[in-house]
């Protein structure tokens, strides 16, 4: 099992992953293909979970060395460290605590879970704390952004239960989670993101206006969203 990259590394890889689309991704999708298929990098998206969601974010802020325009944002959960203390937040430090600071020319749409700064059973420290979790990530955000939190799941919940993964067992495990059906909690991110990207990308806000309209529409319980224009 390797260790985890640190937050700057992380971040320098991501940016190299998207400078690769730019350029490596066309050659690739010619390869032993019949039709042409065409890469269309128009519309790039930038989403993560939890640390992941952090350096979504850092990119979006030009952290990474990348000459891609970016149309979307997408924070799961996103978490800056296991306190709010600067010394333990991860690099970058791109967290300001102060509102709508993030200088993002995209629309953002950040989920959080509701016992993600809850403890668990196996660790008096929760996965998502407050002051460093998707709530200070989207009060940090300056319209468009919309805001959901799915209320009884945790930071790990839209893993698949089936993983064998010790890794993933055992974060399960750190993690406090929800009693639901993991389904549920899956479909809800799947259509928030499927929902939030057609109404930005494709101008099909339908889905979207429905789901900010009546969120007990969604599979799993909602709270209330945020969403500012």
């Amino acid at each position: 099992m390797g260790l985890p990259m640190t937050g700057l590394s992380e971040v320098e890889f991501a940016g190299k992953v998207a400078n690769w689309i730019a350029k490596g991704l066309q050659p690739k999708l010619k390869e032993n293909i019949e039709e042409k298929v065409v890469a269309n990098i128009d519309n790039l998206v930038l989403a993560g979970h939890s640390k992941g969601g952090k350096t979504a974010f850092a990119v979006a802020l030009g952290h990474a060395e990348t000459n891609l325009k970016f149309s979307a944002l997408i924070g799961i959960d996103p978490v800056a460290g296991p306190t709010k203390c600067k010394i333990t937040r991860t690099l970058p430090h791109i967290l300001t605590g102060q509102a709508e600071s993030f200088d993002l020319n995209m629309p953002v749409m950040v989920i959080g879970t509701g016992l993600g700064p809850e403890p668990s059973n196996c660790s008096p420290l929760p996965c998502a704390p407050d002051g460093v979790n998707h709530e200070e990530f989207f009060n940090e955000c300056k319209p468009p952004c919309a805001h959901f939190v799915t209320k009884d799941y945790g930071h790990m919940d839209m893993l698949d239960d089936d993983t064998h993964d010790f890794r993933e067992s055992l974060l399960k495990c750190l993690c406090k989670s929800g009693t639901g059906p993991k389904d549920l909690m899956i479909q809800t991110l799947g259509g928030l993101v499927v929902a939030f990207l057609k109404a930005y990308l494709y101008n099909q806000p339908k889905d979207f206006e429905v789901i900010l309209d009546d969120p007990n529409l969604a599979p799993a319980k909602l709270e209330e969203p945020v969403f500012y224009p």
